[in-house]
C-alpha cells in the first residue's frame, strides 16, 4: 500500500465536531461543518483519507438536482420517489423522504462553494422499474489536477486501487472518487478543520448527563481523548475487512475478497457506538459484486461484461451477466457451488478479460498461479478448470445459439438497457458474442462487496438511535457504519455514496441546530 508520511498528533482537547472516517459521507459533514463555523476533527485509521471511496468512479446518487437539470435529464424528486418505491423492500418512509428531500439541497450547497463542482456522467440504474431515468441520474464531481490543491491535501488523497494496491503514487488529474474526496478534504482545510491521519477510534464515552461528548483513539503518540462539543458523526465504512464480524453476523463473502482498502473497515466503531447503547441492523448484508480473483487471493470489483459467460462448479450458467454488478453478487451468494465460478471467455479480445476488473492484472501472472486457465478446446479449459467437460461444452454450445439467434432464453440477456450499457459491437444482440475463436480461457470468480451494509439504525436526521428508537444524544452515523436507507436493494450507480452524503449532512444540520 502507499503510504503518506503520518505527523504527530496534532489534536487539541475540545472540538465543536468530531468525525471519524474519511470517505465521502465522512469529509461532507466535516466540510459542511467547517463551513459553517464549527471546529471540526477528522480522525482517519490510516495515513492516507478517502477508503473505498477514493478507489470509487465518484458517481452519487442524488436524484432532483440542477446538476441533471443542466443536463436536460427528464429526472425529479417525483421520479426518484417512484423509483425507489418500485425498488426498496419494507423501506424506512421518513429517512427515504429526508434523503430525497435533501439531496437537492445538499448539491446545491456543496456547488456553491468554489472548490465543488459536478456534473452529469452517464450510467444505467440498476432496475427497470417506473421513475427510472434512461442513461441513468447519477451525477459526480468533475476531476481536478493535484497542483491545483493544497500539497497538504493532495499527498493525503488514497490513490486508485490498481496503483494502491501495488503502492504506486496517485496520478497527477483526479478524477472520479479521489476527486470528491480531494474537493470535500480541501474545504475542511480551507476553513480551519482538522484532518489527523493514523488515528485509530478505540472507543466513546458519554457525559453525566447521558451525551456522548468523547471520543477516544490511538495515535502516532498513544491514546487521546477529544471532547466533541455539538456531536460525534460516525462514517468509518462497514466491517467487511473483520473476518471474526462477517462471520458472526452472517454476512457472504470473505474479509480477503473486499474492496476496501487493506488493514481498514473492520467494523471496531460499530462496536463503540453499540457499548454506548447503539441499535443495529445488519439486514442488508453488503454492496455485493462478482470479483476477479487474484493469485494473492483477493479479488477485484468486477462489472460491464462485454463478452463470455459464468458458471458454478457444475458448469451450469446461473444468471444474467450483464446484471448490475450488486444483482449478480446476489446470485453468487445464493448457492455454495457458485463460489467459485468461472468466467469462460474466448480470444476475441487478445486473452484480455471482455470485462472491467480493478484491478485486472496480468494474465500471464494469472495463468501461472491458475486463477486462469487456458485451452485450445472447451473440452481442455473444462479439465483445467476441474469442471465436467460434456456440461461445459454443452453450456457453451446452447449460449452460443442464443448469441447466434440474439435471445437469451435462459435469463434474457441484453433485454435490458443495462445489459448492453458496456457492450460493444453485435449482431442480432450486441449483448450476447459467441464464445468461438480459440484458445479459450477461464478466471476464476469470487463474491466480493464494496463495503457491508449493516450497522447502525439511524432516524432521518442522521442521528443513531437506542433500541428503544429513542435518538442517543451527540451521536449521528452516515455510510456503511449504518443500516443502509436503501435495505438489501442498490437502486443505482452511486446510491452508497449519494446516501453516505446525505445523511451526513443531515446530522451536521441537526448538530448546529
Amino acid at each position: 500500500m502507499t503510504e503518506a508520511q503520518t505527523p504527530p498528533s496534532p489534536l487539541e482537547p475540545d472540538y465543536d465536531v468530531v468525525v471519524v472516517g474519511s470517505g465521502g459521507g465522512a469529509l461532507t459533514g466535516a466540510a459542511l461543518a467547517a463551513r459553517a463555523g464549527l471546529r471540526t476533527l477528522v480522525l482517519e485509521r490510516t495515513p492516507l483519507i478517502g477508503g473505498t471511496s477514493a478507489y470509487s468512479g465518484g458517481a452519487c446518487w442524488l436524484p432532483g438536482s440542477a446538476v441533471q437539470q443542466r443536463a436536460g435529464l427528464p429526472d425529479s424528486t417525483e421520479g426518484a420517489r417512484s423509483y425507489l418505491g418500485a425498488v426498496l423492500d419494507h423501506p424506512d418512509p421518513a429517512k427515504v423522504e429526508a434523503l430525497l428531500a435533501h439531496a437537492p439541497e445538499l448539491v446545491a450547497e456543496l456547488e456553491a462553494d468554489p472548490l465543488m463542482d459536478f456534473e452529469w456522467i452517464p450510467f444505467s440504474e440498476y432496475y427497470d422499474a417506473p421513475g427510472r431515468v434512461p442513461m441513468g441520474r447519477s451525477i459526480q464531481p468533475v476531476p481536478i489536477r493535484r497542483d491545483e490543491l493544497d500539497p497538504a491535501v493532495a499527498a493525503l488523497v488514497r490513490p486508485p486501487v490498481e496503483r494502491d494496491r501495488v503502492g504506486a503514487p496517485g496520478r497527477s488529474t483526479l478524477s472520479g472518487g479521489q476527486a470528491l474526496i480531494a474537493r470535500l478534504a480541501a474545504i475542511v482545510v480551507r476553513e480551519g478543520g482538522t484532518i489527523a491521519t493514523g488515528h485509530h477510534v478505540t472507543g466513546l464515552a458519554r457525559n453525566a448527563d447521558r451525551r456522548v461528548d468523547r471520543v477516544r483513539a490511538h495515535g502516532p503518540d498513544g491514546p487521546v481523548e477529544v471532547r466533541a462539543i455539538r456531536g460525534v458523526l460516525v462514517a468509518a465504512g462497514g466491517f467487511e475487512g473483520s473476518a471474526e464480524r462477517r462471520k458472526q453476523r452472517g454476512t457472504p463473502g470473505r474479509a480477503e475478497w473486499t474492496m476496501a482498502p487493506r488493514g481498514t473497515n473492520t467494523g471496531e466503531v460499530i462496536d463503540a457506538a453499540v457499548a454506548v447503547g447503539a441499535a443495529t441492523d445488519y439486514s442488508g448484508e453488503g454492496w455485493f459484486c462478482p470479483g476477479l480473483e487474484h493469485p494473492d487471493g483477493s479479488g477485484s470489483f468486477t462489472l460491464g461484461f462485454r463478452g463470455g459467460l459464468m458458471v458454478d462448479q457444475h458448469a451450469r450458467r446461473y444468471g444474467n451477466e450483464c446484471l448490475p454488478y450488486d444483482r449478480f453478487g446476489r446470485l453468487m451468494a445464493a448457492a455454495p457451488e457458485r463460489i467459485p465460478s468461472w468466467f469462460v471467455f474466448d480470444d476475441r479480445e487478445g486473452g484480455r478479460l471482455p470485462a472491467i476488473a480493478m484491478p485486472e492484472g496480468e494474465a500471464s501472472d494469472h495463468l501461472a498461479a491458475g486463477t486462469w486457465v487456458r485451452a485450445d478446446t472447451v473440452e481442455g479449459l473444462a479439465e483445467a478448470a476441474g469442471l465436467d467437460a460434456a456440461a461445459l461444452t454443452a453450456t457453451v454450445e446452447r449460449f452460443n445459439r442464443f448469441a447466434a439467434a440474439g435471445t437469451d432464453d435462459d435469463f434474457r440477456r441484453g433485454d435490458d438497457e443495462y445489459d448492453t450499457f458496456f457492450a460493444g459491437s453485435g449482431s442480432p444482440n450486441k449483448a450476447l458474442v459467441p464464445v468461438d475463436r480459440p484458445p479459450f480461457y477461464a478466471a476464476r470468480f469470487v463474491l466480493s462487496d464494496l463495503g457491508t451494509k449493516g450497522g447502525l439504525v439511524t432516524d432521518a436526521s442522521g442521528r443513531v438511535v437506542d433500541d428503544d428508537g429513542s435518538p442517543i444524544p451527540g451521536l449521528y452515523a452516515a455510510s456503511n457504519s449504518t443500516a443502509s436507507v436503501f435495505g438489501s436493494a442498490y437502486p443505482g450507480p452511486g446510491a452508497p455514496l449519494g446516501a453516505a452524503m446525505t445523511f451526513a449532512s443531515l446530522a451536521v444540520r441537526d448538530m448546529r441546530s
